[in-house]
């Protein structure tokens, strides 16, 4: 249960502190989670974002020659990020549930046994 606990909400400045992670696929689920919600909610760090991520990959691929649609891109690690936090939280609150059950029935059992 402890999992399904309210994480604190990250700043701005954490934020973009955590950009190079999340563009490098490095940020454990929790931070990736809370980094995700706070793109959701901050225009400001959501144009971040987009800068740093075009300025990083656009570099990258003019060095090596290569056609790109960042914008694109972007949109598809964020797509891709959003469906991984969405697979986590319900293993998590699937997990939480078999939880519950099993110690209803162990709960159960017992009480079974004493009577």
């Amino acid at each position: 249960m402890a999992l399904l606990e309210r994480e604190e909400k990250i700043e701005c400045r954490e934020f973009e502190r955590l950009i190079p992670g999340f563009l490098k696929r490095k940020l454990d689920y929790p931070t990736l989670k809370r980094f995700y919600e706070h793109r959701e909610s901050c225009e400001e760090c959501k144009e971040e974002l987009a800068i740093q991520f075009l300025v990083a990959e656009g570099m990258q691929r003019l060095e090596d020659g290569n056609a790109f649609d960042l914008q694109s891109e972007l949109g598809q690690r964020l797509e891709e990020t959003r469906k991984k936090i969405s697979a986590n939280s319900a293993f998590l609150y699937f997990g939480s549930a078999v939880e519950i059950v099993a110690a209803c029935l162990l709960v159960g059992t017992f009480v079974w046994i004493l009577l």
